[in-house]
């Protein structure tokens, strides 16, 4: 038991004395939160004491990257596919952000945070909606780091949507093809407002995008973990972005 500690307590250690440069720090860091189920299961709990461990992860997550001077943080809060899973679970997941955003508010708003949604609204319950925007409302004049939820949000729904918006422009004569560039497509995405990724997080060990900002990751550094999301902490971030700053960022260039 002993030798298992000392095991344990140099690991910790070792995840906490990585070092990484002030110089190097991703801009804007996005992260698919993957695990919460598992992690409970694991602990013989119910999953949603896996979300509700996920929402501490969630806090926890924004002021480390805070403090690491990331700009941006956007987190895979719902998809448009989880509508899929029981109705008892999406009830619970749709009054987190009211539980969260009532519990730490106040605390978001001294660290001077962000917070903003990007998803579809349709569909969403309106204490869920209200509580998003009341946080939005509140938090629109500060100018720290900008805390984005994607909630009831799918990339290619987002992307459909796109064209279809400049596809009715063209129709009326307000575009035209020759008009159609990335830059104008950006423009027409829900994440219009913030620059890409620069590194994608992934929990829990699988290794794929699930439907999440399938344009705006063409280039963004990915990081897999099989630390599943109520786990994940300031260490497993500082090893992400030290990872990152191994990597040297070609966008299909030579250096």
């Amino acid at each position: 038991m002993i030798n298992r500690l000392r095991s344990w307590w140099k690991q910790e250690q070792k995840q906490t004395e990585l070092s990484i440069s002030a110089d190097n720090i991703p801009q804007h860091v996005a992260i698919i939160m993957d695990g919460n189920g598992r992690w409970a299961k694991r602990l013989g709990l119910p999953r949603v004491a896996g979300h509700q461990n996920g929402m501490k992860a969630v806090k926890r997550t924004t002021i480390a990257a805070d403090e690491l001077g990331i700009k941006y943080l956007t987190l895979y809060a719902f998809s448009t596919e989880n509508w899929k899973r029981p109705k008892d679970e999406v009830d619970f997941l749709m009054r987190l952000p009211q539980e969260f955003l009532k519990l730490e508010l106040e605390e978001l708003m001294e660290k001077n945070v962000r917070i903003q949604m990007m998803g579809l609204e349709n569909n969403l319950p309106q204490h869920t909606l209200n509580a998003m925007n009341e946080a939005a409302e509140r938090t629109a004049n500060n100018t720290g780091l900008v805390l984005t939820f994607a909630l009831n949000y799918g990339s290619r729904n987002e992307i459909t949507e796109s064209m279809r918006s400049i596809g009715a422009k063209i129709a009326d004569g307000s575009l035209s093809v020759d008009d159609i560039t990335e830059e104008l497509i950006q423009s027409h995405l829900l994440s219009s407002n913030l620059p890409d990724p620069d590194l994608l997080i992934r929990t829990s060990g699988e290794l794929r995008l699930s439907n999440f900002m399938l344009w705006q990751l063409a280039y963004s550094e990915l990081w897999f973990t099989n630390i599943y999301w109520p786990e994940f902490k300031k260490k497993h971030l500082i090893e992400a972005v030290a990872e990152y700053q191994r990597r040297t960022r070609r966008y299909g260039g030579l250096l």
